[in-house]
């Protein structure tokens, strides 16, 4: 593996553990000054994302994250990382405690500037997931209508953090379909030498003029 593979590799490593601990310091250095952050809850700059991540975090919000194998295409100063990783979240639903899992990717548009590599943009891509209560024996019922309303790859997750609040993005990229799709051509239009909001997706999936946030109570 190449130095600079390395390099974005520990980046990413370093993202998951620093934030998952709330050790906000060091999260905020595995972003440029212009990064952009893409979630299900939260779509504007980095800045903002640690800075409500810290407030979710002291309230007791518990998202938590976990990687698995990273592939690197590198050209240059830039590269697209995809990271294979598992959200999990745990929230009440209809008053029961549950565990989400989110299986998917990290799709993160890096640049090294000044001889130090950052994220510019990170775009979730939602696979597939489901929800279980805590206590095996608790009987848990979801409402199809509110649950039909989300894309299939992150339809659970979305169901559980609009139960606490959070005001979820409907248009995620998942594993396959149109919004992914955007999302590779943008990622070669990256590695090429242009700039990120250069899609055909545009507004806050083009890392440009949106920022949502939800601010979600916890019981």
């Amino acid at each position: 593996m190449s130095d600079d593979r390395t390099l974005i590799r520990e980046l990413v490593e370093n993202w998951v553990v620093w934030r998952d601990a709330g050790d906000w310091e060091r999260f905020a250095t595995v972003w440029h000054d212009d990064g952009f952050m893409m979630a299900t809850w939260f779509q504007g700059p980095a800045r903002d994302f640690i800075r409500v991540s810290r407030e979710g975090f002291e309230r007791g919000v518990s998202i938590l994250h976990f990687l698995g194998g990273t592939s690197i295409d590198l050209a240059g100063n830039r590269a697209i990382s995809q990271t294979k990783m598992t959200i999990s979240q745990r929230a009440d639903v209809h008053g029961v405690s549950c565990d989400v899992v989110c299986t998917g990717r990290f799709y993160d548009f890096l640049e090294k500037r000044a001889g130090r590599w950052g994220i510019v943009l990170r775009q979730p891509i939602y696979e597939k997931d489901r929800v279980d209560p805590v206590d095996p024996a608790a009987t848990l019922a979801l409402d199809a209508d509110v649950l039909g309303r989300f894309p299939v790859g992150y339809r659970h997750l979305a169901y559980a953090q609009t139960q606490i609040g959070y005001d979820v993005k409907r248009d995620m990229p998942g594993l396959v379909g149109p919004g992914v799709e955007r999302l590779y051509r943008r990622g070669a239009d990256w590695l090429a030498g242009g700039e990120i909001g250069d899609g055909e997706s545009g507004g806050a999936e083009s890392g440009g003029v949106s920022h949502r946030a939800g601010f979600p109570t916890v019981d």
